[in-house]
């Protein structure tokens, strides 16, 4: 059954192809690589769900073991990743901390053929239509030269080469820094993958020489609803606020910044600026854009986060969010739904309900924050 319904989305996607201006010579090639695969729905319908504070996730992102191997990966493309900064006004430890963790340093590229991916998941995955258009956008690539329907290998997903663009992505931001006459981020010289990365966030307006966060100190009483991406101020705004650098004194003036605590007031704080912005449209966690942040420092010889997350501080399961936001509900602090995701509308409403109750209002929802509200509200 599932193959019959997939030949007739099939047939009907060719059309809509072709009214994107798809070939028909390369929807001729293509089409044998487009059929199901019923792996990539049970991956989608089981991903793991990450509960980690930002001191575990962190400790996974950037052990030493990928500081070791990024710097000894810098020393082999010293001169390729020194160009490419200097070409596109981006850091080369930034480009060499994306494509560590991204890939390994391109240990990881991924193996799946991506236009089977794709056609799986616009059939019948969740975000259907996403996936379509990334499908078509995919199409378009080897309508372009830049790559046989063979050699287009990716995650499960359909995430791309040495810096996992999505096939929308690459026609936007990919480019051939080798001057073959393709843009190559697939294969083994990873020349086009790290000029790529590089390119986008030169198009997003990275700012070189500039950090992408400090870690903070809050002085005692800091009125934690300041925290978040929300609220912004000057340095000298914060300082005046007893905010400072971890390694002490006045954070510089690095533009308009927020202070985040990813994990709630009893974790690090970190006082983020523009760049981190940027990393923010490469991937949305705010915990990804600090390891980032935290392996390009680290591999320049930089110190590891001074502040941990107590080993009791429990992040909700998707599940345990969900009541959470059904509590807070119920209790008079509207969290506009209850998904099971903790977006701004759950912070904010969190954040009135500790102020009300005497608790430092970091909208972060952990498990003793849960537990709190199960005793006042029953």
């Amino acid at each position: 059954m599932l193959e019959e319904e997939f030949k007739a989305w099939r047939h009907a996607f060719q059309n809509r192809a072709r009214q994107a201006g798809v070939s028909a010579q390369t929807l001729e090639l293509c089409l044998s690589y487009m059929r199901p695969d019923p792996r990539i729905l049970e991956k989608q319908s089981n991903q793991a769900e990450f509960t980690l504070t930002i001191s575990q996730y962190l400790d996974r992102a950037v052990p030493e073991s990928r500081i070791r191997k990024g710097r000894a990966r810098f020393r082999t493309n010293r001169a390729l990743l020194n160009a490419i900064s200097d070409h596109y006004g981006v850091d080369a430890q930034i480009i060499l901390a994306i494509w560590g963790l991204e890939t390994d340093y391109g240990t990881t590229r991924g193996d799946y053929p991506v236009l089977r991916t794709l056609a799986t998941l616009a059939q019948s995955g969740h975000r259907a239509d996403f996936f379509e258009d990334e499908l078509i956008a995919a199409l378009h690539i080897v309508d372009t030269g830049d790559a046989p329907p063979a050699s287009m290998l990716g995650s499960w997903a359909g995430a791309m080469g040495h810096g996992q663009f999505m096939p929308s992505s690459f026609h936007r931001f990919a480019v051939d820094s080798d001057g073959d006459g393709r843009r190559d981020i697939w294969g083994d010289n990873p020349q086009d993958g790290l000029a790529s990365i590089a390119n986008y966030l030169a198009q997003h307006g990275w700012q070189k020489s500039r950090p992408i966060y400090v870690e903070v100190t809050l002085p005692d009483g800091f009125d934690h609803a300041l925290c978040g991406r929300q609220v912004t101020r000057s340095a000298n705004d914060w300082a005046a606020l007893g905010v400072i650098a971890a390694e002490g004194g006045q954070v510089p003036d690095y533009g308009e910044s927020s202070v985040l605590l990813p994990s709630g007031a009893t974790g690090p704080a970190f006082m983020t600026f523009g760049n981190f912005d940027v990393l923010l449209t490469y991937n949305r966690a705010d915990a990804y854009a600090i390891a980032v942040g935290l392996l390009a420092d680290r591999l320049q010889g930089g110190r590891p986060i001074k502040v941990t997350c107590p080993d009791d501080l429990i992040v909700l399961t998707r599940e345990g969010m969900r009541e959470l936001q059904d509590r807070l509900t119920g209790a008079g602090y509207d969290t506009l739904g209850a998904d099971g995701f903790p977006g701004p509308n759950t912070a904010a409403a969190l954040r009135a309900y500790q102020q009300d109750h005497s608790l430092p209002a970091d909208g972060f929802g952990s498990g003793a924050m849960l537990d709190h509200l199960r005793r006042t509200t029953g």
